[in-house]
């Protein structure tokens, strides 16, 4: 794990790679986030909307790539984040998460994110502004 004191522009965290997306770890976020739409659960659900298959919630990838910063959350937070949904994931996917470094100061850091699928085709793209604890605090 590198330490954010090192970091400079274009330096990345260390990839994660999820295990493939599975109905259970749906199931669970469906019921954890209150979002019961069934193209995420139920497959005759989701080929009635014209999908191939169910589908994760957008948030459950969302939420996923914020673990990238759960090593340095006793230096800092993250204070702003957004993201672009750019494709859908369906079961058995395996998503990697990747953070660079777009831009660096004493006291935040901005991330370029992005999440891609085991096709390198990338599901969520966006920025995450983690900003650094005073000194003092």
């Amino acid at each position: 794990m590198k330490q954010l004191n090192v970091l400079k522009n274009s330096d990345t965290l260390e990839k994660i790679t999820l295990a493939p997306v599975s109905r259970i770890d749906l199931i669970k976020y469906a019921d954890a986030s209150g979002d019961f739409n069934p193209i995420h659960t139920i497959d005759e659900e989701a080929e009635k909307a014209g999908l191939p298959g169910i589908i994760a919630h957008g948030m459950w990838t969302m939420g996923n790539l914020s673990k990238l910063f759960t090593p340095y959350y006793e230096d800092g937070f993250i204070q702003d984040y957004k993201v672009r949904f750019r494709g859908m994931v369906f079961l058995n996917d395996v998503i990697t998460l990747q953070a660079t470094v777009e831009e660096i100061n004493e006291r935040r850091i901005d991330f370029k994110v992005v999440a891609t699928n085991q096709d390198g085709k990338e599901v969520i793209k966006g920025n995450v502004l983690f900003a650094k604890y005073n000194d003092g605090c």
